[in-house]
């Protein structure tokens, strides 16, 4: 997945890239998943993130709630009544990670509150991705706003979508005792290479976009990792194993 977005920054056609991406991100997401949870309820997750994306976006381009008037170009293929079926993907790879993220910062009890992370920290993503996807002119707004020609009304629907994605994986994952290590380190990924790209890499620079969306996400990230890294230590300190957290 990193060499396939590093290629999509330096590349003269990122679009082509975007399906590669983000079909690496997913996949991955699902075998880190996978892997502390079993196939079974990783495929759940993976399968009901997918589906919920892909609902919000296909009332989304017909109604203009919860996100907005918007609608995607023909550019990203390929689309299902509407909808490029790699953003549904996307919904499905951050969704996990984005979850990962709240679980390991909120392991234990007070859902709603995990959830309310999780929503935030996927909403955080967004600040990165409609500049970006807008200028790959992947999709369009009605009316423009003040963030990049994004609408504020984007990152209502962003959270209030992303509530209900968190939500429904959190029923199928449950408390964050047993998050996938490789799920937290994605989300952090995701964010220093989207600020790197955004500082450095892409023409024209925006720094505006890699400050706004590397503080956002990095708000989540560092506190996640750094929790996680301490939880690894104590739980092979514990247990002379490999650092498995207990079950």
């Amino acid at each position: 997945m990193v060499a396939a977005q590093v290629a999509s920054g330096v590349r003269p056609d990122p679009v082509r890239w975007t399906g590669p991406v983000v079909g690496l991100l997913t996949a991955g997401a699902g075998c880190f998943a996978a892997s502390r949870l079993g196939a079974g309820r990783a495929a759940g997750a993976v399968g009901a993130a997918a589906a919920l994306g892909y609902a919000a976006e296909w009332v989304g381009v017909r109604t203009g709630v919860p996100f907005g008037r918007y609608s995607y170009t023909g550019v990203l293929r390929p689309q299902v009544g509407g909808v490029p079926a790699a953003v549904a993907a996307a919904w499905a790879g951050m969704g996990l990670a984005s979850h990962a993220v709240a679980a390991t910062l909120v392991p234990d009890g007070r859902r709603w509150t995990r959830v309310a992370v999780g929503a935030s920290a996927l909403t955080a993503w967004d600040l990165f991705l409609d500049p970006q996807m807008t200028r790959l002119d992947l999709w369009r707004w009605a009316r423009r706003g003040a963030y990049r020609g994004v609408p504020a009304s984007n990152f209502a629907g962003w959270l209030a979508a992303s509530a209900l994605l968190t939500g429904a994986v959190d029923a199928l994952v449950g408390p964050g005792r047993d998050v996938a290590e490789g799920l937290v380190a994605t989300y952090a990924v995701m964010a220093v290479m989207e600020t790197v790209a955004f500082a450095a890499v892409f023409r024209p620079r925006d720094p505006l976009v890699a400050a706004a969306g590397g503080t956002a996400m990095g708000a989540f990230a560092v506190p996640a990792a750094v929790l996680a890294a301490r939880r690894r230590t104590a739980a092979a300190r514990a247990g002379g194993g490999d650092g498995r957290w207990p079950r």
